[in-house]
Parts: structure tokens; C-alpha cells; sequence
């Protein structure tokens, strides 16, 4: 350990400090629910395409997939709190320039830079939470994580109402109540991730960690592609459809108050009956109800509630849950490793979802883009039966660089 650092590597989160993260997160989850669809809301409204538009979305998560290969380092280095200031500063920057400079490409930089934040601040958390938490409890610990992050999400595409009171509105309240958080935030005692111990090896290489938990990793590369698909594209899909501001505002938030209401079940059964068979009950229930939009929604707005209710119940804890079952198979000392890996995969789905979703809605389908997501979550499924998480545990302590 460093000669600097306190010896707080791995200890236990106080209430106080775990209570603080949790506020951070909902308003992390905030920001990225409002800004997905307020922003492609505004690009349709000035006739570009779909397609452009789902590209615009992406830079979001080219900023998340960026940051992941060096993140590790820092907060390393540093510790936690440092890097979750950093990335809160950079974020509340952004969405006071956004209404000062109204242009698609300098959308896109700031795109970039929120993701750059965002991944700083949600690998740092992540990272803090599941490291802190007891083997036996860490579903539903990563799970109010989780949970904490849902409520955010479903709350921000509710601030697209505000632009009753002009454009600017809806960025400044997000930079407000991001301030708001970053004061909070200050006053919290880092902590340091856990160095090596005897018989594991800190330094194994990324392919040896993501051999060990391949099904849980990738577990983020569908909710990443689900949430950006959803929140970049449905907006495009809703208008038209011929829903309403007002409904596609309501309907987004439904795939969160879904994840909400399971969040905590469903971690407190993957504790109790094992991760990976939670998952893949999980997978088929949320790709059933994606693939039932085209089928069975029929421009109803209500039928729509229903289905993405569901969907959001069923693989709105898969992120969390993943990393829950990832750090189950993995040395502890890996851990900023695994979520390394972990946030690439989320970035890279995340980049995959808008631009599958928009191109394929303006070339093949509009209702495409739920065939996708229906299939990949079946396909996860199934994978599952692939899995042999008790060889990857037993091979946990010595993992090949």
C-alpha cells in the first residue's frame, strides 16, 4: 500500500457515507434519464434522422468506453472520493453548457464529456459498494445500489416537462441538483481499494478475469445495450407511433419502476438460490415481454406500460446483479479489474444499442429494434446453461496473467 494512503483499503462503508453514495447515484441516474431523451427529443424536433440521431446518443457511452481503459489507475492511486468528485464536476459542467451551445456537434463533445464523468463516478461507487459488502448480503447491497440508480432513471425523463419553461430549464435543474450532491460528496473519508493478498495475483490479465466470469460480465453489455436502445430510441418510436411528449415521458420511467419493485427480491434470491439461475429466469421473462411489443402493444400506450413494467422488473437488476455474482468468482484483489471490464462491456453495449436501434428502425422496422432486444436476452438465457460457475470458483485464487 502506499506510504500516504490511510489504511481504510476494503473496510466498511459507514451508514452516513453509504447513504451519501446512494443520493449520488440517484442523481447520477437522474442526469442520465433525463439527458438521453430530452436531447434526442430536441434532435428529432429539428428533422434529423433517426440514424444521426442514435449516433449523437452513442457519444455518451464513447466517453464511458474511453475512460474505462485507464480509470483503474486512479483510483488506485487516489482512492474513490477523488475520482467521484472529478467526474461530478466534469457532468455538472456539461449540462450548463448545453443550452448555451445548442449545436449537434458540440452535443456531441459534451456527450462525450458527461460519459467521461459518469464512468468515473459510477466505477468508483460500484467499485466502493461490492468490495465493502459481505459475500452473504452482497445481492442486496448491490442491489439498493442499484435500486438507488433505478429511481434516478425513472425520475429523469420526467424533467422533459420542464421545457414548458424554456429549453434551459430541464439542464440547469440537473446542474443544481448535481451541485447539490457534489457538496455532500466532499464531505466523505476516501477509502482505497484492496491490494493483492497472498496467493492471488492483482496483475492477471483481463482475458484470465473475463474467462472466470464471462457470464456474469456480460450480464452489463446487455443492460447497457438495453438502456441506451430504449432511451435513445423509444423517444424516435413514440412520436412515430403517435405518442404523445407527455406519454413517452411516462412510459420511460415504467422500465425503472419495474426494476425498482424487483430490484431487492431479486437480490435477496440470487443470495439465497444463486445468481446465475436468477439470471437466466430473468433473461427469458425480460426478452419475452420485449419481444410482445410488436405483437401485442398495438399503439397503446397502456398495453406498452404493462410490457415494459415487466421488462424493467425482470433485467432492470441485471448490471448490478452481474457484478454481484462477478465478484462472487473472482479474487477480491481483482475486483477494479473485473470492473473495468465490467463498464467496457456497458459502454460498449451502450454505443451498440442506439445505432442497431436507428438504423435498423429507418432501414427495416420500427418495431425492430424490440426483436433485438427480445433476442439477446433469450440468447443470454440460454448461454447460462454453458456456464460452470462452480469450476470458476474453484479455480478463484490462481488466475493466469
Amino acid at each position: 500500500m502506499h506510504p500516504n494512503k490511510p489504511n481504510t483499503a476494503d473496510a466498511s462503508i459507514p451508514l452516513r457515507h453509504y447513504l451519501i453514495l446512494i443520493t449520488v447515484v440517484i442523481v447520477a441516474g437522474m442526469n442520465q434519464g433525463l439527458l438521453l431523451p430530452l436531447l434526442t427529443l430536441m434532435l428529432e424536433q429539428t428533422g434529423i434522422s433517426s440514424g444521426v440521431n442514435g449516433l449523437n446518443a452513442a457519444a455518451l457511452y464513447v466517453g464511458i468506453f474511453a475512460t474505462m481503459f485507464w480509470i483503474e489507475k486512479p483510483v488506485r492511486r487516489f482512492g474513490y472520493k477523488p475520482v467521484i468528485v472529478t467526474g461530478m464536476v466534469i457532468v455538472c459542467a456539461a449540462l450548463v453548457l448545453f443550452p448555451l451551445f445548442p449545436h449537434y456537434w458540440v452535443w456531441l463533445l459534451l456527450r462525450i464529456a458527461v460519459g467521461a464523468g459518469d464512468s468515473g463516478l459510477h466505477y468508483a461507487t460500484q467499485l466502493w459498494i461490492v468490495s465493502s459488502s459481505p459475500a452473504d448480503r452482497r445481492g442486496r447491497y448491490i442491489s439498493l445500489y442499484g435500486m438507488a440508480y433505478g429511481v434516478g432513471f425513472s425520475i429523469g425523463p420526467l424533467g422533459i416537462n420542464l421545457l414548458i419553461f424554456g429549453q434551459s430549464v430541464p439542464f440547469l435543474a440537473a446542474a443544481v441538483l448535481s451541485a447539490m450532491s457534489l457538496l455532500l460528496v466532499l464531505r466523505l473519508r476516501s477509502s482505497f481499494p484492496q491490494t493483492a493478498e497472498a496467493g492471488e495475483r492483482a496483475s492477471a490479465g483481463y482475458p484470465a478475469v473475463f474467462r472466470l466470469a464471462w457470464f456474469a460480465l456480460l450480464t452489463s453489455l446487455l443492460y447497457g445495450y438495453m438502456e441506451s436502445s430504449l432511451n435513445s430510441n423509444f423517444p424516435v418510436y413514440g412520436l412515430r407511433a403517435g405518442f404523445s411528449d407527455t406519454w413517452i415521458s411516462l412510459l420511460l420511467p415504467a422500465l425503472g419502476i419495474g426494476s425498482l419493485v424487483l430490484q431487492l427480491p431479486l437480490g435477496m434470491w440470487s443470495d439465497k438460490w444463486g445468481r446465475r439461475p436468477v439470471l437466466m429466469v430473468s433473461g427469458l421473462l425480460g426478452g419475452a415481454a420485449f419481444l410482445a411489443v410488436p405483437f401485442f402493444a398495438g399503439g397503446s400506450p397502456y398495453v406498452l406500460l404493462g410490457l415494459f413494467a415487466l421488462a424493467g422488473g425482470a433485467v432492470g437488476s441485471f448490471y448490478t446483479l452481474g457484478l454481484a455474482y462477478a465478484a462472487d468468482v473472482v479474487p477480491r484483489a481483482v475486483l477494479p479489474r473485473t470492473n473495468v471490464i465490467a463498464s467496457v462491456l456497458f459502454s460498449a453495449g451502450s454505443i451498440l444499442g442506439p445505432n442497431i436501434g436507428g438504423f435498423s428502425m429507418e432501414y427495416f422496422s420500427i418495431h425492430s429494434m424490440f426483436y433485438w432486444l427480445g433476442g439477446v436476452f433469450v440468447l443470454f438465457a440460454l448461454l447460462g446453461l454453458l456456464y460452470r460457475p462452480a469450476a470458476a470458483g474453484a479455480s478463484r485464487q490462481e488466475l493466469p496473467a
